[in-house]
């Protein structure tokens, strides 16, 4: 990542980014399930839109988890 971050920090950052995931998937299923009861499209494109959320949230942790590994690796944990 661009700022230079502790392991600790980085990984922190990597468990938001999971959190965050998560809450988007929920959303997502929410959706997916009005969608189902009331046929309503606009319920689909709500859940299109979290299912790219979750995704960039995704990268987003593995990109965290990534650089907090690497800091971890180097011998000075910064």
């Amino acid at each position: 990542m661009t700022d230079d971050k502790s392991t600790a920090g980085n990984m922190l950052d990597a468990a938001k980014a999971k959190v965050n995931e998560g809450a988007d998937r929920l959303r997502e299923a929410g959706h997916n399930a009005a969608h189902a009861v009331t046929g309503d499209a606009h319920h689909k494109a709500e859940a299109l839109e979290d299912r790219a959320k979750a995704e960039v949230h995704n990268a987003q942790a593995n990109a965290e988890y990534s650089e907090g590994k690497r800091e971890a690796t180097d011998g000075d944990g910064k």
